[in-house]
This record gives C-alpha cells, sequence and structure tokens, in this order.
C-alpha cells in the first residue's frame, strides 16, 4: 500500500514538471483501452495502449487533411 502511494506521488510530481502534452486522441484511446483490458484484466495496459493507439490514429487523420 505504501508503495503504491508513493509511486502515485512521485508520478505527479513528475507529471507536473513535464511540458504539456498533445494529448490528441489519447484521452478517448485510453478510455476504450483501459475498459477493454480492465475486462481481460490488464486495465493499466488497455489504457497505455488505447493511448498510443488513438494518438497515431488521429496524427494519421491530421495527415490525410
Amino acid at each position: 500500500m505504501k508503495f503504491a502511494l508513493l509511486a502515485g506521488l512521485l508520478t505527479l510530481g513528475a507529471l507536473s514538471q513535464s511540458a504539456p502534452a498533445k494529448a490528441k486522441g489519447c484521452i478517448k484511446g485510453a478510455i476504450v483501452g483501459g475498459v477493454a483490458g480492465h475486462m481481460a484484466g490488464h486495465g493499466k495496459m488497455g489504457a497505455a495502449a488505447g493511448c498510443a493507439v488513438g494518438h497515431h490514429n488521429a496524427n494519421k487523420k491530421d495527415k490525410q487533411r
């Protein structure tokens, strides 16, 4: 429990120091991937993969325009 709390605090600290990212497509992909991953027992991995796929698809759609 203490490890998870420490990891969460360190992650929040690192994110607060980083530059803002362009999350185009990431939020929607992370939600869909997180739900699908949760059903398979791997919610966090599903959310990360969904974010990557959503971002990739958003970039591909922008290039087509």
